[in-house]
């Protein structure tokens, strides 16, 4: 299910319709933590798939409580469209790229290049690639490939690296900046 600021039903009657199934919020990191705090009582993505033309804008988080429901629906977003397989997402990696986004300032979707990997699309990408980890954060639902064609790769990884949660990829000359809830740390230029 989609949720988006538009519906009319208010953030609480969002809350109570899904307060049976909601669980408890995992802690956040600290700077990305203390970004979202500025979006109010609703984290929200707003993203678009580069690969299969999807749209997902939902609000996957309302006052202090994911949204299972929701996060199914991110969970199939970011799949492995080349083997159509599906894996839990971080809800970590949502908390950094929403905490970014607020941070450009942008209307504008992200583009979601690359989200879960399967390990044999892992092992396909490092033969065609150097820059591809054997280990990658993506086969275990904790990282993203994102553009946003508005702002440049360096305005996209200095608001990932300003909220100090994880580790962002500068990939200027493929135009993507790569966002994990991994330990803080940065590459690329």
């Amino acid at each position: 299910m989609t949720i988006s600021d538009n519906t009319g039903i208010s953030r609480r009657g969002l809350l109570g319709v899904f307060a049976a199934t909601a669980v408890t919020a995992a802690p956040t990191m600290a700077n990305a933590f203390g970004f979202l705090r500025g979006s109010g009582d609703i984290r929200r993505l707003r993203m678009y798939s580069g690969r299969t033309g999807e749209t997902l804008d939902a609000v996957y988080w309302i006052e202090g409580e994911y949204i299972p429901e929701v996060l199914a629906e991110v969970d199939h977003f970011f799949r492995d469209w080349r083997v159509d397989h599906s894996h839990r997402i971080d809800t970590r990696t949502l908390d950094i790229l929403a905490a970014a986004h607020n941070l450009l300032e942008s209307d504008e979707p992200y583009m979601l290049l690359s989200g879960y990997r399967s390990p044999e699309t892992n092992a396909m990408l490092r033969r065609q690639s150097s820059g591809v980890a054997r280990n990658s954060r993506h086969m275990v639902g904790q990282a993203a490939d994102v553009r946003l064609r508005s702002r440049s790769v360096s305005q996209v990884a200095r608001a990932a690296v300003a909220c100090n949660a994880g580790g962002v990829g500068r990939y200027s000359r493929s135009d993507f900046t790569h966002m994990d809830c991994g330990p803080v740390r940065t590459w690329g230029a």
